[in-house]
């Protein structure tokens, strides 16, 4: 091989990336010490970007498609060269292919549960899980943001704190909802795009686009899953009373089909025998079942609480009726403190004012009480 040959073989003509692994972001194409021979071929393949860098600064950009390397189509690294004219030598530069491919099937989930306030059980705490989808929208921003010079990059190395994102969006939107913990399931979708819509800004802060963002579970303890099975028991069963006749009944047939002998059995027998008796006559009696609490209302007097159906309040002794009074004007019954009638609206406190002398009179005065006058 001569001397020719040995440099023809140190430069690099061929520049292309054919992905192996599906998680793999960035790719750095080993230039290492060789050099890149101007007119060489750069093969940008769909859902990829190609990026040279030139001493840590970023130069061209090429999109999906074959390139063939001069100084006419690398613009920035011509400036950055300072090559003022043509120039056909080899060069160095490093080159990254930025996969912009979908990362689908991301997961997130809940490490520590979301507090929030419930209008049905109080303080709770809610776990939740999903998956999301991103994808690399703008290579420049995401390479200075987050990549830098790694010779690879791959979806681990960011997922913790996408992650970490996720869930502190996700626990601001699950407060600002109010939605009931009984009803969360039916908002799923709703509050999936909520999210989406929620992480788009933050996303993009680092160059990504999140495509899709789903909500799978949201689980509530065990004690409110507990409570919520009981409150679910409760509305199956429906009437109390025949629930526990139905007891007593099943109780009984149980009872008469043991076959246990001997005088224990018999003790035994007789024992629960006298308690199903008791508790069948419990339930078949409505008599013994608790008794609402009789209507109660407020003293017209003092304010004391008696009974609905009371005539005289037990603590002031007087009536429990409010006292009546006849309206000056249409005779109607209204309360005796009444400054209004309720009936025809009249001012129950009038002057009567005398013919005579002028001089203002109680309503119901007949005589003037100045000069004797009779008032009309």
């Amino acid at each position: 091989m001569g001397v020719f040959g040995f440099f023809k073989n140190q430069f690099i003509e061929v520049i292309e990336w054919q992905d192996q692994h599906t998680n793999t972001l960035v790719y750095q194409f080993p230039v290492h010490n060789n050099e890149i021979k101007m007119g060489a071929e750069l093969t940008v393949r769909e859902s990829q970007v190609a990026i040279m860098v030139n001493e840590g600064e970023i130069a061209d950009v090429f999109g999906p498609g074959r390139h063939v390397l001069y100084t006419q189509n690398m613009p920035v690294l011509t400036k950055l060269k300072s090559w003022k004219y043509g120039f056909n030598s080899p060069f160095k530069a490093e080159v990254y292919f930025i996969n912009t491919k979908q990362f689908i099937n991301q997961k997130w989930g809940t490490s520590n549960p979301i507090m929030m306030r419930d209008p049905d059980f109080g303080m709770i705490r809610l776990r939740g899980y999903g998956i999301y989808s991103y994808r690399v929208k703008e290579p420049v921003a995401f390479l200075r943001e987050l990549f830098g010079t790694n010779s690879s990059y791959d979806t681990s190395a960011i997922e913790g704190h996408l992650k970490k994102m996720i869930i502190s969006g996700l626990s601001d939107l699950f407060a600002e909802s109010q939605i009931p913990a009984l009803d969360l399931a039916m908002h799923y979708d709703e509050l999936s795009e909520s999210s989406k819509q929620k992480m788009i800004p933050r996303f993009a802060e680092f160059g990504f686009e999140i495509t899709s963002l789903y909500i799978e579970n949201l689980s509530l303890p065990k004690e409110v899953e507990e409570a919520m099975d009981k409150r679910t028991t409760m509305g199956v069963l429906g009437n109390m009373q025949q629930y526990q006749q139905y007891q007593a009944a099943e109780a009984i047939r149980d009872a008469a089909q043991n076959e246990g002998g001997g005088l224990a059995g018999a003790g035994v027998g007789m024992g629960a025998g006298m308690s199903m008796g008791q508790m069948m006559s419990n339930a078949m009696n409505p008599t013994n079942q608790p008794t609402q609490a009789a209507p109660t209302k407020a003293c017209q007097h003092c304010q004391a609480t008696i009974n609905a159906d009371a005539k005289f309040c037990p603590q002031c002794g007087k009536s429990a009726f409010a006292e009546k009074a006849t309206c000056i004007n249409c005779d109607a019954q209204i309360p005796k403190d009444a400054k209004f009638c309720n009936v025809c609206g009249t001012a129950q406190i009038s002057e009567k004012k005398c013919s005579k002398c002028s001089h203002a009179n109680l309503p119901n005065a007949k005589f003037c009480a100045e000069c004797g006058e009779t008032l009309t």
